[in-house]
């Protein structure tokens, strides 16, 4: 195990994806980033600007800068920052809007709260950042509007998503792709991840409280007691509709939630957590295909694999498995995690034009119709791969 290279492969990988942002991405002219880049690094200046791509771009370049100290990518984040306040944050009625256009006026007015969580995460990492005490404040009103709009105090966990006024909205799904339910693991894993990283600099009780609250319901409803797969969709009353497998979100909630449990500092959830995160990579390798990529899902009841190998779930699958090598000491994570890095660097990263593609299909060519930036295609999972694996490794 040459944990020496790894990690030093991830310092030159993390320095090329943000060099990538920061070359192709930037809107000079209409202020923020650009809401799309395609293949050949050709940007669209009329695409839309969504939040999950922006709060993402805000949380890498704050978490790279909180890692190396490159006065760069502060720069970056305090450009992504200013953009949110200016554009994305809703005045009248709390929150940020889904997205807004290319001028950066408001398009999407609705609440979704994976978005909340997401812009609240990528402010606590610029306030670690900078301390700038507006960015706290606006990541303390964010908690504080999913707690009143969207906590369920009788059966626990978030409902999904509201009109622009926090009001019931009859369409909760996330994207196209999504079932119509009240409650998703992929929300949950989010608003987990976000309260976490707010705790590490605000630790109040109710946000501590909350999170137990959490991994309670992970540990209670979303985690399969049988299977070890996370179940996907929920009715309010916890009820399952789904029986799909996500792979990806797998491996991330193996380690995503263990943190959250060591970030909080209650043995209970750690030991928990820690037995768990065993057992979820081990459910996600069931994803692993003989050249180590790891599919994207998979509908038991149909008994059908859909044949992709999406960018994230291996950036997923460097994490989990190398947290899974922490834990249990077992070399055979560490190596499916290099596995995972060895595949990315074959298959899914562009050699060429930089940055890494969407996913590949079974063929291992790129997945047509999707962009090196976008909506859903943002400097997140990858340069999170590498500023975690670089800091384990340390």
């Amino acid at each position: 195990m040459n944990t020496s290279l790894y990690k030093q492969e991830m310092e030159q990988e993390l320095d090329s994806i943000l060099a990538y942002w920061m070359q192709y991405t930037v809107d000079h002219e209409r202020g923020g980033f650009f809401g799309k880049v395609n293949n050949d690094n050709e940007a669209d200046a009329h695409a839309e600007k969504g939040l999950v791509m922006n709060a993402r771009i805000l949380w890498a370049f704050s978490s790279a800068f909180n890692l190396t100290g490159t006065t760069d990518y502060l720069t970056i984040a305090d450009r992504a920052y200013a953009y949110i306040t200016d554009h994305f944050i809703d005045t009248e009625h709390g929150g940020v809007y889904w997205s807004v256009d290319a001028e950066g006026k408001m398009l999407s007015d609705r609440k979704q709260v994976y978005g909340q969580a997401f812009c609240l995460y990528a402010l606590a990492e610029y306030y670690q950042a900078t301390s700038v005490h507006a960015a706290l404040e606006h990541a303390v009103r964010l908690f504080n509007l999913i707690e009143q709009h969207s906590f369920d105090p009788e059966r626990l966990g978030y409902f999904e998503a509201f009109n622009r006024d926090w009001s019931p909205i009859d369409d909760l799904r996330l994207s196209a792709r999504d079932a119509n339910e009240k409650k998703t693991m992929n929300t949950h894993l989010h608003v987990i991840e976000a309260y976490a990283n707010l705790y590490k600099v605000l630790p109040l009780p109710q946000v501590k409280e909350r999170i137990e609250d959490l991994l309670e319901v992970f540990d209670q409803h979303i985690i399969d007691p049988s299977t070890h797969h996370l179940v996907l969709f929920f009715d309010e009353n916890w009820a399952v509709k789904s029986p799909l497998v996500s792979y990806g979100h797998d491996i991330e909630a193996a380690w995503l939630l263990q943190e959250a449990a060591e970030i909080i500092g209650e043995e209970k959830w750690i030991t928990k957590m820690k037995e768990w995160a065993i057992k979820i990579a081990d459910a996600a390798g069931e994803g692993l295909d003989d050249d180590d990529g790891l599919w994207y899902e998979y509908d038991p009841g149909a008994d059908h694999l859909v044949k992709e190998k999406h960018s994230w779930p291996q950036a997923e699958a460097m994490i989990g498995f190398v947290n899974a090598w922490q834990v249990s000491g077992k070399e055979k994570y560490y190596k499916a995690s290099y596995a995972s890095w060895e595949f990315v660097k074959e298959y899914i990263r562009d050699n060429k034009q930089g940055e890494w593609f969407w996913g590949v299909n079974d063929d291992y060519s790129p997945m047509a119709g999707q962009d090196k930036a976008g909506f859903w295609k943002c400097p997140y999972h990858n340069s999170r791969a590498c500023i975690e694996i670089i800091r384990r490794l340390n």
